[in-house]
Order: structure tokens, then C-alpha cells, then sequence
């Protein structure tokens, strides 16, 4: 007989069992959150991939469309890359992903209490582009760092710029050198003068307020200031060749 006094066994495997299996499908989805851009990084180092962004994917999801010409590199002509790098990333072909120079004078800046400027360099946004979201976070750009350095560690630094200018947003709904070329000034981006080329440039860091085709006066100072780096490129640029 059974005596009555014996603790029963408590029960609780089963009750555990829904937040195991919740836990272990939240792990494999972070998991693949965090493999895919590093699988997709090595899929679009070949020339023949055209990527998308996530901007041009919602886009599409919204059914709002975009305009986009895939262009080479070499098709571009130099008045727009070397304007392109000279505005975003003058160090492109010298750091590895970060410019770690730039960043420390942000930082300095921030601890200073003074207004900081961005330190993202072309890989950082374009790891930004292809797999992340827009706006600022702290979660986008711990992610975004690691990132850019993978993508400079695997792809060479032309692919990468290759991939960037035909990626980035330059209006609504309007991607890529040759698109915005195309649509602000009504020419291939091959076609562009040193002018105009600095011009649509300066647009980048806010392209939903600036117009390359109808520039303030202020736009057409700092178009200059990058007209003249652009003319004087030289080795900052010798990544490319």
C-alpha cells in the first residue's frame, strides 16, 4: 500500500514546453537575421547580381515602384564616382570599413557637447541599404559597424562603390547614379559635367529636401568645395582604377 505521506512529483515539464519552444524559434529567426546579410554579402560579390535595397523592396511592397538603372562602374564616368567618394568617404580606399579617424572626432565632438556629424562611411551605408533600415538607432548602427567591415574584408572596394551607386536613394522612389542622372538633369551619368555631378552628390545626405536641378545657394557653396576635391582626387581615388 501506498503510503500517504509521499510527496507526488510535481508536473512541470509539460508547462515549460510553449515558452521552450518560443525561445528556441525566436534563437533561430535572430540566427537568421544575422546570417542572411552575411550570406547575401558573399552572393552579390559577382558583377552579374544587381542588388536591391530594403528602401526599394518597401517600395515595391507598397506597391509605389521605383526607378532604377543598374550601370557599371566603368559606365559611369569618373565626374560622378569621384564626386560621390569626395563627399561621403574621401578615406574609402584607405580604411577598412570604418573610417576609425572620423570616428573619434565624433566621438570627441559628442563628449564636448557639440553638435555631431555623421561618420558613416560607403560601406557602412551600404550595408545600411542592403539589409538594414533607415532613420537613426543605436541597434542599426551597432549592426551596421560589424558589417561594413565584413563587407570591405570580402568584397573588393570597386564592387563596393559599384553597388552603392546604383543603390542609393537620390528622391523618391529614384535609385541610383544613372536614374537620378536621368531625372534630375536628363542625361546619362556618364554625360554629367564636374558641376553637376558635385551637385547631385551634396544631394545625398538628404535627397527628399535637396534638388541637384534647382540648387540653393547654399547647395551650390558645398557643390563647389566638392567639385574641386573631385578635380583633385588622385590617389584618394586609386582603389578604383
Amino acid at each position: 500500500m501506498e503510503s500517504e505521506g509521499r510527496p507526488r512529483r510535481a508536473r512541470t515539464g509539460k508547462r515549460f514546453r510553449p515558452a521552450g519552444r518560443l525561445l528556441r524559434g525566436l534563437m533561430r529567426i535572430a540566427a537568421v537575421v544575422v546570417l542572411l546579410p552575411l550570406v547575401l554579402t558573399l552572393l552579390y560579390i559577382p558583377s552579374f547580381v544587381h542588388p536591391v535595397s530594403t528602401l526599394m523592396l518597401g517600395d515595391l511592397a507598397t506597391l509605389r515602384g521605383y526607378e532604377r538603372r543598374w550601370v557599371p562602374l566603368e559606365a559611369m564616368g569618373d565626374n560622378v564616382v569621384h564626386a560621390v567618394m569626395m563627399s561621403e568617404d574621401g578615406q574609402f580606399c584607405s580604411h577598412p570599413g570604418i573610417d576609425f579617424g572620423e570616428l573619434k572626432a565624433v566621438i570627441d565632438e559628442a563628449l564636448s557637447g557639440e553638435r555631431t556629424r555623421g561618420a558613416s562611411t560607403i560601406p557602412m551605408q551600404t550595408v545600411k541599404n542592403l539589409f538594414l533600415w533607415p532613420g537613426r538607432s543605436f541597434i542599426r548602427k551597432a549592426l551596421e559597424a560589424p558589417l561594413a567591415v565584413y563587407l570591405d574584408i570580402v568584397m573588393p572596394k570597386r564592387r563596393i562603390m559599384e553597388i552603392y551607386l546604383n543603390i542609393a536613394e537620390w528622391g523618391p522612389g529614384i535609385y541610383g547614379a544613372e536614374a537620378a542622372a536621368r531625372h534630375y538633369f536628363g542625361q546619362s551619368a556618364r554625360d554629367l559635367s564636374r558641376r553637376q555631378a558635385a551637385l547631385l552628390a551634396v544631394t545625398l545626405p538628404n535627397p527628399y529636401e535637396r534638388n541637384p536641378a534647382r540648387p540653393s545657394a547654399g547647395l551650390r557653396r558645398i557643390a563647389s568645395v566638392i567639385e574641386a576635391r573631385a578635380r583633385r582626387a588622385g590617389g584618394y581615388v586609386g582603389c578604383l582604377g
